[in-house]
């Protein structure tokens, strides 16, 4: 019982809230906006998340564009 509760620990450790929960990552997401384009605005819920949860989550996020709201 002990080995499963850590092996679950263990992977929720190693995720990333925004690209495990996020939904599907769009191009909007993925694409760098140009320097006159308008920013792309953050989850602000993940990034949290992310902090609390297992700081090194944020680099997976921003690394993958989850962290950034969709485009509407």
């Amino acid at each position: 019982m002990k080995n499963v509760v850590a092996i679950g620990l263990i992977a929720l450790m190693m995720t990333s809230c925004a690209t495990v929960f996020g939904g599907k990552i769009t191009a909007h997401q993925k694409t760098k906006p140009a320097a006159v384009e308008e920013q792309r605005e953050i989850r602000v819920g993940a990034l949290i998340a992310d902090l609390l949860l297992f700081w090194p989550g944020i680099i997976v996020d921003f690394a993958t564009g989850a962290i950034y709201r969709p485009k509407n």
